[in-house]
This record gives C-alpha cells, structure tokens and sequence, in this order.
C-alpha cells in the first residue's frame, strides 16, 4: 500500500507550506519507502510515498493527463486498467501504471466514473483548469482514508491521520464506497449494491457459481511486477486462497514474468493450531513455507508500535494486530511486497462461531450486511495498517466487490449452521469439495475456525491481560470513566492500550474515529441479543463462543444430515459433490 497526503484549497501557497506538506507525507514513508512525489498548484500540495509493486519503472506518482491540467495521487491497485483503457482510444498514456486510468477516466466521463474502477483504491483529484477536487475510497475500504478540515478552510485527506492530526481541528474516517466533490462540497454513496440495504435475496446455491467467482477474484490479484506471498494459517479461508493460487499461477503473467514458485506465510507461539495447520496445507500445496515463532515478551514489546500504526485503542484490533505487524516484518525482509489473505469471508459466508445461534435466515443476513459494512473500522484497519507499517501490501479475494455481491445474493437460509446442523461457512466448503482434483485435504477443507488472537496460541491473550494488570491499578480503574468519559476501558487491558494511544494522538477527532461497541466473540451489538448469557461478559475475546461449535455438532442425528457425496439441489440449482459436516 502507498501513502497519499493531500492539502486542498489552502490560502498558504509559500515554500515554507511546501516544506510542511513534505516533512507530513514522510510520516507515511513506512507505507511507500521506494519514492515520494509531490504536486503543488498554487495552495492545493498532492503527496504520495509510493510502494512500487506494478510499473516498476515509471509508475511515480503523481500521475497526470496528457496535459497535466489534472493530477492524482492514489493508494492501491485497479485490477480491470486494461480493459478500462481499452475504452479510452483517444487518450494518451505515458505509464504502464494501473492508477494512471483515473485521470483519464475523469476527463472522459466527468465524477461518474469511480463504480468502473474494479479494485482497492483511495485516490485524490485535482483538476487545476476550475480548481475543483474529487476524492475516493473503495467499496468496502480496504485502503485506509481520513479527511480533515483546517482553520484556513483547507481540506486535508490522508492515508493515516497521524499527517493531519496537528494541522487539522477536525477530522473523521472518509466513508468506504463514498466520493467527496469539491463542486457539491460534500459526500455522496457510489457503491450501491443490492445487499447494502439488507433485503432479503433469494438466489439458489450454485457451488460452481461460488467456486468460479473466488477462483476469478484471487487470480486479479495476482496482478504483480513484483515477489509475492500469501499469508497461510492452515484454516479454511488462507488455505482456499492458497490452493487456488497454486492452481492458476502459471497461466498469469505475473507466474510467467516471476515463475510459480509461491512463498506462504504463518506465524504463532510455539504449538500453536495455525503453525501447526499452516504447515501441513503449505506441505500439501508444495509452497515454499516460511514459520515465524513470537513470544508473548514479543508482542508485548510491539503494543506501542503497533498502536502507533493502526491508530486504534479498540481492543480486539489491537489484538489481533500485534501478529500481523510481527509476521509484517519478516516477510518484508525475505523480499516480498505484497501478499494474498483471507480476510472477509467470516462475514460475508456467516463464519463466525457466533452465527451457529442465529435464530432464522432474515437475522443471519442482516448480521453480516452489518459486519461487512464496519470491516473497515476492524479487519480491513488491522490488516492494511499492520501490514502497512513494513511497506506490505495485503490483497484480500473475499472481499473482491464481484463476489461479494455473488455470496450475498444467496439465499441466506443455505448459511445457516446450527438450524441446519451444519458446520459454519459450510456453502463454501462444499463449492470446494472436489473429490478428483482436491484443493485441499479434507480435516482442512472441513477444520473449525479458529479467532485470530486465539490462532497464533491459546495463552496470547492471557498474557496481555496479565502485562496490562501489572501496569494498570485498581485506582485508576475506579476513575477510568472520569478519566476516560468517552469509550471508558471496561477492563485493565483496554486501559493501557487507551493510555498509551492518547500520548501519541491526543486530540478529540482522533478518538472520535474509534469504533466503540459492545462486542463478543466478535459479534455486533444487535447479535448479542442472541445470548442473554453474554451480556455481563467483560472480554470480546472469541473464546466465548468456544461451546458454540461443539453444541451445534453433538446435537446432530442421521435425518439431519445429508448424504455424502450429494448436495441437495434448490429450486433447480445444480448438484455437486460434497461433505456436510466433520473436520
């Protein structure tokens, strides 16, 4: 992931402004160490510290049209540009780089064009000829993006508020799916799918549907002029990522220009299921496997950098950061730029343990519209910040806009897993149960999930709590809503993680980005109205649903399940083989 910075309509146009806007953008350098690229017309600055991974050679940003009346710096990759140019015969390219289409794209079809854009982005436009900007962020928000507004009247917009938070008196998270226009002053949705106002769909199951759509989202991620990984902890998820990399690499040209050996990435404590798991799948798929140990003094000795990077108090964030940030590292010095991971699919296929208590189909969907839509403020944070932080890009395949729209278009009643007897996320399982050309073995295909935090070693959290209450009293937890009126800790934990944050971004707007929700097992505060026995329960750790999985299973009887081998077919959807249930 770059790191773009931009200051718009300022009344200061000096050298000294200049100098500023660069010593600012250089706090983004972990996130674009290979250049920094500056713009400036008059009082509008256009920042970018690029991490080159397509265009190797001439792909520096900023980018321009022919003309260069319009300017853009951008964060992230457009997988479709070549088909995008394509549409633009009139146009005149001077790079191979995949973001240059944007402000070509922006002459020939005005504001309207940011839902052709197929990929993660967040960019800036500035068009010198009216004085008019455009910014964006992608449809789920991969891409980080804040935007702030300066006492000048300025508006400032970055990849992380730790550039703005100094200079602006306000600023907030710039909303996925979301464009700002400087014509409209203000924002307007432009990723409305059909999921995003909860309906209920309808479509059949179609295992080769879903099969083929996550085949084609991960192989438009394999778009790369440089070394890549996958990040592989031995589950579902990873691991279908992995296999259907393998699978398709020597056909791309990223395997032709690179070769198809495929480097896999796992990190955890000593003994931990994922470290375990990870290199049996690794050992199955022929990668090349890379097996990090930390120890919890490790992660203990990262919690401020790591709270630095994310910019985050929340307490399951920074959790599950603390790993990613480590494993972040390492792979970055074995020479990889990018990796594949499997973030998203929990929320959109319904795989969280929680979702075995689901009381009907209507709550399981709008459950996970709620979840997919704050995955920016969890997830999607943890993951491009984390990773950031060592100037590693993370490309995530659920979360491709094509085939999210095609699981959320499935008639939710197949999610559903303790109703169905059926182990979670078990349409996705089966839609990659192929009996002649396995993509994995079976006690993975069919291996529970496991919580991130919980992954990399069952005694990780017991040792952030035990380092957290030896730092933090009981006195100052008897204060902490005084203290702390806004988000008050409920615990020691959440406390020093909220005491270390407000010595690096002690401003109001800073903590206003922070969601703060009751949460457990990483539930939403609707969904924990399914456990009347939760609603005392101090820790969002998923361990909580621990019971959950193993209830569901021993409550199973032979007319529950359907036959091996055969998948009931849904209003004429087509049949296939598969499993129902088992690891």
């Amino acid at each position: 992931m770059c790191g773009i910075l931009a200051c718009l309509w300022c009344s200061d146009d000096s050298s000294a402004k200049r100098s500023r806007i660069i010593h600012l953008a250089q706090r983004l350098k972990h996130r674009g160490p290979d250049w920094i690229g500056i713009f400036q017309h008059k009082g509008n600055y256009l920042a970018h510290q690029r991490l080159a991974i397509v265009d190797l050679t001439s792909g520096d940003q900023p980018l321009f049209n022919e003309d260069k009346t319009i300017a853009v710096v951008a964060n992230g990759e457009i997988y479709n540009h070549e088909e995008l140019r394509k549409k633009l015969p009139n146009h005149t390219f001077s790079t191979n780089s995949d973001c240059e289409v944007i402000a070509h794209l922006y002459e020939e079809y005005g504001e309207n064009f940011v839902d052709m854009l197929d990929g993660i982005f967040s960019f800036v436009l500035y068009d010198t000829r009216d004085n008019h900007f455009l910014v964006a962020r992608d449809a789920i928000g991969i891409t980080s993006l804040y935007i702030g507004w300066g006492e000048d009247a300025s508006v400032w917009v970055s990849s992380e508020y730790k550039t703005m938070h100094e200079d602006c008196e306000h600023f907030e998270r710039f909303q996925p799916g979301t464009l700002y226009s400087s014509r409209e002053r203000g924002f307007r949705r432009w990723y409305n799918p059909v999921w995003f106002s909860e309906m209920i769909p309808t479509t059949p199951y179609d295992p080769m549907v879903l099969r083929n759509a996550l085949e084609k989202a991960v192989v438009k991620r394999l778009m790369t002029d440089v070394p890549f990984g996958v990040l592989l902890s031995g589950g579902l998820d990873s691991s279908l990522v992995a296999s259907i990399t393998s699978r398709y690499l020597a056909e791309t040209k990223a395997g032709k220009q690179l070769g198809t050996t495929i480097h896999s990435f796992c990190i955890g404590l000593e003994g931990s299921p994922d470290l375990k798991a990870g290199r049996e799948v690794a050992d199955y798929l022929g990668t090349v496997h890379h097996e990090f140990h930390f120890t919890p003094q490790d992660g203990i000795d990262a919690i401020e950098d790591v709270i630095y990077h994310i910019e985050s108090y929340e307490l399951t964030t920074v959790r599950s950061s603390i790993p990613t940030y480590l494993i972040s590292r390492k792979i970055k010095s074995h020479g990889i730029k990018m990796v594949l991971s499997g973030e998203g699919s929990d929320e959109i296929f319904g795989g969280y343990l929680y979702f075995h208590k689901a009381p009907n189909k209507e709550e399981l969907h709008q459950e996970s519209c709620r979840k997919i839509k704050a995955l920016h403020q969890y997830d999607c944070l943890r993951a491009n910040k984390a990773t950031s932080a060592w100037g590693l890009e993370a490309r995530f395949p659920y979360l491709d806009k094509e085939f999210v729209s095609v699981v959320m278009g499935i008639d939710p009643d197949n999610k559903l897993s303790g109703q169905k007897r059926r182990i979670e996320k078990w349409i996705l399982r089966n839609a990659f149960d192929d009996k002649e050309r396995p993509y994995l073995p079976q006690h993975i295909l069919w291996r529970q999930k496991e919580q991130m935090s919980d992954g990399v070693g069952y005694n990780w959290i017991d040792a952030l709590k035990a380092h957290a209450a030896s730092h933090v009293t009981d006195t100052m937890m008897l204060n902490a809503a005084r203290t702390y009126p806004l988000h008050t800790p409920p615990t020691k934990e959440a406390y020093l993680y909220r005491m270390i944050f407000e010595k690096i971004f002690p401003k109001q707007p800073a903590r206003l980005t922070i969601p703060w929700e009751p949460t457990v097992a990483c539930c939403t505060p609707k969904a924990l109205s399914w456990f009347p026995e939760w609603s005392n329960n101090m820790d969002p750790s998923g361990r909580a649903a621990w019971g959950i999985h193993n209830s569901a299973n021993t409550k199973l009887v032979s007319s529950d399940i359907v036959e091996p081998n055969k998948v009931e077919p849904q209003n004429g959807a087509a049949t296939t083989n598969g499993a129902t249930n088992g690891h």
